[in-house]
This record gives C-alpha cells, structure tokens and sequence, in this order.
C-alpha cells in the first residue's frame, strides 16, 4: 500500500490543489517501510490526480479539497481521507491503527480562506 499526503512543514497542508509536496509512504502489514517527500511539479487538481497515479498512491490523506478534485481522485481509483488536520506522521499511524477520523473535506471554510477557493470555488474543485 502507498499513501500519500498533502505536506508542509511537517503538517497536513490544507489545500489540496495547491500543496507543492506530498509525503508518501510505503506500508506492508500495517508498518511504515519507507517515506519520503517528492514536489508535486503542478498545482490543480487534474495535475495532481496525475502525480498521485503515476506514484501508484492507494490512499490520499489531505485537509480542504474540492469536489472536482474528488472525482479526479475517485474515477484514479485513490480512496480519500479528507478534512484532516495536524502531523501527516500522525496522521498515517492513525490511519493504519484505523483511528483516523475523516471529515467531510469538501468545503473550504475550515481554513479560515473563505472564497478563495479558486475561480470556480469549493464545489468546482478549486480547493
């Protein structure tokens, strides 16, 4: 299993479309063999859906993300976990003890940005 999350600074970045690292990590029999921080290269959704698959990421764990963002994630066959917020360390040893709790993630107003979201806003994927 792969899973990725959205990173900086050690913490869950809370813009899914607009995160410049993720942090994935490679895990067999529930353990973290190994983890590592690669540039996404791209900002958007469709860009980073791409960066996802092409790494063969089964699980994003991310804050903020939008609908159009879900969908891209959905029709790659990624499962998500969104809304989440603190360590991404944290986070993934959370999902894996499956006490990793998921919010809803599809609205952007958690993050205190209100309308800026992108052109198209939350439900146009913009976050």
């Amino acid at each position: 299993m792969r899973i990725a999350v959205t990173y900086e600074n050690g913490q869950i970045f809370q813009h899914f479309g607009h995160t410049s690292q993720m942090k994935i990590y490679d895990v067999e029999d529930g353990k973290i063999l190994q983890e590592q921080v690669a540039g996404t290269g791209g900002s958007g959704h469709g860009a980073l859906a791409g960066f996802l698959t092409g790494r063969e990421v089964d699980t994003l764990i991310c804050g903020g993300i939008g609908g159009g963002a879900q969908e891209a994630l959905a029709q790659a066959g990624i499962r998500l976990c969104a809304g989440v917020t603190g360590g991404a360390d944290d986070a993934v040893k959370a999902f894996l003890a499956g006490t990793l709790v998921c919010g809803a993630g599809a609205n952007c107003d958690h993050h205190g940005h209100h309308g800026s979201c992108g052109e198209e806003g939350c439900a146009g994927g913009g976050c």
